[in-house]
């Protein structure tokens, strides 16, 4: 784990792929307090697409325009 000011951050921002890679964590600090930890993505599919997420979702029976229209007419 390496500690980073967010200076050197900002600075070095084009290579902090490679820094990560290298470090596997880096903590970001701001006056030496730590402020970020940031780790590198484990895999590819670790964050699912968008269409994996609506596909995984259950249909609403009611239109969302509904549901919003009746959401505001109770206040």
């Amino acid at each position: 784990m390496k500690s980073v000011s967010i200076r050197e951050v900002r600075a070095e921002l084009a290579q902090l792929d490679e820094l990560l890679l290298r470090e596997g964590e880096v903590v970001v600090t701001r006056r030496g307090r730590p402020i970020a930890r940031l780790l590198p993505v484990r895999s590819q599919r670790a964050m699912p697409s968008h269409t994996d997420l609506r596909s995984s979702m259950p249909r609403l029976r009611t239109g969302s325009e509904r549901l919003v229209r009746a959401e505001r007419d109770e206040r």
